[in-house]
């Protein structure tokens, strides 16, 4: 639940060559995949997910959870933070995912 302490975490771990990458559902941002991608995300996914499992509520949490994690430059200032360099963002998919990547700062 700690964004912040988990990138500490990870680092503390890592080999001083080590490299962190994540990939992450995201936001579009762009018009009109935005649009579309929301009404998707929380009228369309938790009704098939409620079909598919037992758990729907874990469908209606994710829309939430992707809205709520700092994506882009948010998220690659918080890896600079921690102490990883050579950050690199890569939007997936129209930006509904993001791959980020970083190393040990020397």
């Amino acid at each position: 639940e700690d964004l912040d302490a988990g990138l500490g975490d990870i680092r503390r771990v890592l080999r001083p060559s080590g490299a962190l990458v994540v990939l992450e559902f995201s936001s579009p941002r762009a018009f009109p995949i935005k649009q579309v991608y929301d009404w998707y995300s929380r009228r369309v996914l938790p009704r098939i997910g409620g079909l598919l499992s037992p758990d729907q509520g874990a469908y209606e949490y994710l829309p939430n959870s992707v809205a709520a994690f700092p994506d882009g430059t948010d998220f690659l200032r918080r890896m600079r933070s921690a102490g990883f360099a050579d950050l690199e963002w890569t939007p997936l998919t129209f930006g509904i995912a993001s791959l980020y990547k970083g190393r040990m700062r020397d």
